[in-house]
């Protein structure tokens, strides 16, 4: 099953689950608990952190929910931040870090590189989790859309479109799903 947040990144050939934590962790949890799926896709915008660069396509089973305040020494959490499904093919695995916020500090962005952070998308640590408790494989499947700074929201959506169009090319070409949007069968994968 491929999912996708929302808004303006939705896809005919994926189901639409909601943006930011909460609403992708509810809505996937009731897809999971009335149609389990064998497996979840999920595709979307991030931003990067500075190691990747705009429209560079970036896949991962691996994600955390590291805060900015975690980064000050502000803060600390008694949950797992990291979570990694243990099932991938993935080598050399980009930890994806999910928040209800943006990072829009270029300096403190840049510290999420020391954990092995690359890319940050809000929803993909929810997914990752509730991917765990169903027991379902799950990867992501990233297209950067802009760099984790103060023009990150304008770059955002000045890339955009290019940046969707890039990353249904590479569905496309890994035959996840066929030209004109139709999902391949679970073999491709």
């Amino acid at each position: 099953m491929i999912v996708c947040a929302g808004n303006n990144e939705t896809f005919s050939f994926a189901s639409t689950i909601g943006v930011g934590l909460i609403e992708s962790a509810m809505n996937l949890t009731r897809i999971c608990m009335f149609d389990k799926p064998d497996y979840i896709i999920f595709i979307g915008s991030a931003g990067s952190y500075g190691g990747y660069k705009p429209f560079d396509i970036v896949e991962s089973s691996s994600a955390a929910n590291l805060e900015l305040s975690f980064l000050e020494n502000n803060s600390y959490t008694p949950i797992d931040n990291v979570l990694k499904c243990e099932d991938t093919k993935l080598q050399n695995d980009t930890i994806v870090n999910s928040s209800n916020y943006i990072t829009t500090n270029a300096t403190l962005g840049k510290e999420y590189l020391q954990y092995g952070i690359g890319i940050e998308n809000m929803e993909f640590y929810s997914i990752v989790k509730i991917a765990q408790e169903f027991e379902i494989d799950v990867k992501g499947i990233f297209v950067v859309t802009n760099y984790t700074n103060e023009k990150a929201h304008q770059d955002f959506i000045s890339n955009h479109q290019e940046a969707m169009d890039k990353l249904i090319k590479h569905l496309e070409k890994k035959k996840l799903i066929v030209p004109h949007g139709t999902i391949k069968g679970k073999e491709t994968l």
